[in-house]
């Protein structure tokens, strides 16, 4: 089954559009296929606006995200996979959506020999308890 992050991402761009505001999307920089200016990565993630009066020829498509955008007045092409898209929002007011790791893009670590996992010889386990907050004054 294909992906519903694409088709995910196109409605959250058009719904953030539509109420005019400006969608910016955030990144991961590391992934294979990012094509970004280095300058503008910090601690591996980019923020970019994708707004129609800062892109041009801006295509949402199944695979990449793709446009031209201008980084100190040079215009460059962008190209995002979408896969490395952690998160469409509008930078009005923050509201869009995060997307987490797909199943295929990083695997989950293997219990190794020093980790063997839960496992019946474990015994039981204390319940953990709730983080509280006490002020100091």
């Amino acid at each position: 089954m294909s992906s519903n992050r694409p088709y995910l991402l196109r409605a959250i761009y058009d719904w953030i559009t539509d109420n005019q505001l400006t969608p910016y999307v955030l990144v991961d920089a590391t992934v294979e296929g990012v094509r970004v200016p280095p300058q503008v990565v910090k601690n591996g993630q980019v923020v970019l606006n994708l707004a129609m009066r800062a892109v041009a020829n801006l295509e949402l498509g199944n695979e990449f995200i793709a446009f031209q955008a201008r980084f100190s007045g040079v215009s460059q092409a962008i190209r995002i996979p979408v896969q490395a898209v952690l998160a469409l929002y509008a930078q009005e007011n923050g509201q869009g959506m995060m997307f987490p790791a797909e199943d295929g893009d990083v695997p989950p670590p293997a219990p190794g020999p020093e980790d063997p996992g839960p496992g019946p010889a474990d015994g039981p386990q204390k319940p953990r308890r709730s983080p509280h907050l006490r002020v100091v004054k």
